[in-house]
């Protein structure tokens, strides 16, 4: 199921839309009336994408908010307003939207704009279920590990210890946990044990993972 935000001050039509969109199969994560609350959002959901009115609540309008977005990831954005002047207009296509629907939209329009902007981003675009930040995400479904939409390689027991600090997120890992989870069957060493964090860590570009002396580690995400 695909997760859509929508960003619209008017709290009714923020509702009509809502409840058509659900209609059509997809996952309204939450509605917004200002820009900084979808932003916050976005730093910790995955949200395929986002029905963005132009004027709207806070000190960012809605083309703002999509240029802000936009500029450290790609997720579509179907603008859905009541004002089509061409300052307006112009401002909107430097953010290159999916679609620039005028109020009062045609529902059938926002379907097939809804369609057509989520097949285009998933040919182009993937991005897991569990954020890390702007660059990390991990696809749950297939046991795979993303940066910037391109899957990076682990071995086996690389994902085998990412799984494990997922489970344990943001809280400590203890070294005891690691060797019985990682090698049940058989002692393993220091030196072990500390190349498969570090080549870990390489993958992640040496984010996340945070050293608890002589206790054992922690995921931050």
């Amino acid at each position: 199921m695909k997760n859509v935000v929508i960003i619209e001050d008017e709290s009714i039509v923020a509702m009509e839309i809502a409840g058509f969109v659900q209609s059509l199969g997809y996952k309204v994560v939450a509605t917004f009336s200002n820009a900084a609350a979808c932003l916050a959002l976005l730093k910790k959901e995955a949200v395929d994408l986002i029905l963005m009115d132009v004027y709207i609540e806070g000190d960012m309008d809605g083309i703002a908010c999509a240029a802000a977005i936009q500029s450290w990831q790609k997720i579509p954005v179907i603008y859905i307003s009541a004002f089509s002047d061409d300052e307006t207009l112009e401002r909107a296509i430097k953010t290159k939207p999916s679609a620039y629907l005028v109020k009062p939209f045609n529902r059938e329009e926002l379907r097939v704009a809804m369609k057509i902007a989520l097949s285009h981003a998933q040919e182009h675009q993937r991005r897991g279920d569990v954020i890390f930040d702007e660059e990390f995400s991990f696809d749950t479904q297939r046991d795979e590990l993303l940066h910037n939409a391109q899957s990076v390689h682990l071995t086996k027991k690389e994902l085998e210890l990412l799984k494990l600090f997922l489970s344990t997120k943001n809280n400590v890992l203890s070294l005891y946990e690691i060797e019985n989870e990682i090698w049940p069957d058989k002692e393993s060493n220091e030196n072990t044990r500390r190349a498969l964090i570090s080549r870990l860590r390489a993958k992640l570009n040496y984010k996340f993972i945070e050293t608890i002396h002589s206790i054992g580690y922690k995921l931050h995400i």
